[in-house]
């Protein structure tokens, strides 16, 4: 690779990766086509729902206080439920994250000696604590007697292994767990296929038990939700895919009313469930980001699909892989070793509209084991539906590229991480800088 100096939309890009990078987007061109079309399938699931629940006008200011009838809330929950395939639906800002949904979730579905069957492997590191499976904290599940088993994935192949998973559930297994991306680990993502084909030998096994997917990153990323063949919740952040980019806050949960009432008591207190909580203004954005989701998550698998190219080309092992199609907007790229780690998420910063000026660093977060580093800045704090990569510091060194509302825009961010590599020269593995 060439170290001169070259301007590509006003970022400093190596010309090499920038001509590598062409030539991976005419690589990809039938990847790109199907993505469209997958792009148009889920814009038209949703233009949809919003026709049958009869979204108007009216609904978009909302309310304060209690939030009695509030329209907006109500809209948004009709529409998620309809798009999901869902009998219901609790659509809120006032969820703060993705681990707050599923939190509720369980908490919700749980009683002291009920068990949880995480069937997808060890669970994401933030869910551990709302567990207590790594020790005490205060009131986690632990504490109320819950109890946990987990059964490993295989690191190679999505197919989950539904003959091990049945022979996992006992009688005190309440839910069982299916966490569809790979969290900060290196294994496949779970496809819907492989949901509706466990939910389906689960239920034949134990029709009480309920099954929950951790659905973050893997909204609109195929034509079809889990809850509409065979899981029973569905959980997730609207600062992730479905929130489309615009989505100040929040977080939803869709599935079958009986276990999605329970839920409510969780979110408010039992027997007001889901009748209260203001809206405060926020359903607009959050209906037109589900509006733009299928479309923005169509632009980051896409601009993920080209990016994931361009490292196996320079010798760089990845999931997805070349041939499969991801179910899920995170690209995972094994970068081997810190110092490479580190250049590449502090270059790719550099391509962010927010905070380019500050280089990232690693840093504790609450509920992580280990330090991470994420570069990329949002216009929403943590938004990782915008574009942005994260990495645990810990071998392998894995980059998790996430999100993207413009395929131009991963391009470019990838880019600019790897052109801070160029510089350094340490652009392929094992180069020393």
């Amino acid at each position: 690779m060439t170290g001169g100096g070259s301007v590509y939309g006003g970022l400093d890009i190596d010309p090499d990766l920038a001509a590598l990078t062409r030539e991976a987007e005419a690589a990809c061109r039938s990847d790109l086509e199907r993505i469209d079309r997958l792009a148009e399938h889920n814009l038209a699931r949703v233009l949809q729902a919003f026709r049958e629940a009869g979204v108007t006008d009216y609904d978009l200011p909302g309310t304060t206080g209690y939030g009695y009838d509030d329209r907006g809330r109500e809209a948004a929950e009709a529409v998620y439920a309809r798009a999901f395939g869902a009998e219901a639906a609790i659509v809120r800002h006032q969820i703060s994250s993705g681990t707050h949904a599923l939190a509720l979730c369980l908490f919700g579905l749980l009683l002291p000696g009920d068990e949880i069957l995480f069937a997808t492997g060890d669970p994401y590191d933030t869910l551990r604590n709302v567990v207590g499976m790594d020790g005490p904290v205060p009131g986690c599940l632990a504490e109320l007697g819950v109890t946990w088993r987990v059964v490993p994935r295989d690191s190679e192949s999505p197919a989950l292994d539904v003959a091990r998973i049945r022979e996992a559930v006992r009688d005190r297994t309440k839910v069982v767990f299916i966490q569809r991306s790979r969290g900060y680990a290196w294994q496949p993502s779970v496809p819907v296929s492989e949901v509706e084909r466990l939910a389906r030998a689960v239920k034949a096994d134990k029709p009480d038990a309920v099954v929950v997917v951790d659905n973050c990153y893997g909204e609109f990323t195929e034509d079809r939700e889990p809850t509409a063949f065979g899981a029973d919740i569905a959980a997730g952040s609207l600062i992730k895919n479905p929130g489309g980019g615009i989505a100040p806050a929040g977080g939803y949960i869709v599935g079958r009313r009986a276990p999605i009432e329970r839920i409510a008591s969780r979110l408010t207190a039992p027997g007001v469930g889901a009748a209260i909580g203001p809206g405060l203004g926020h359903a607009r954005l959050i209906l037109q980001g589900f509006f733009l989701a299928p479309t923005m998550v169509a632009e980051s698998l896409a601009g993920t699909r080209v990016a994931g190219h361009v490292f196996r080309a320079l010798g760089y092992p990845t999931l997805p892989g070349g041939e499969e199609a991801p179910p899920d907007t995170v690209l995972a790229v094994k970068m081997f070793d810190e110092e490479r780690l580190l250049a590449f998420c502090r270059g790719f910063h550099l391509a962010s509209p927010i905070n380019a000026r500050y280089a990232p660093e690693p840093g504790p977060l609450p509920g992580y084991t280990d330090g991470v580093i994420m570069a990329g800045g949002t216009f929403v704090q943590g938004s990782s539906s915008e574009l942005t990569v994260d990495a645990p510091m810990r071998p392998p060194y894995i980059a998790y590229i996430q999100g993207g509302i413009s395929r131009r825009h991963v391009k470019l961010a990838v880019l600019s991480g790897l052109t801070a590599l160029a510089r350094r020269g340490i652009l392929r593995p094992g180069e020393q800088g």
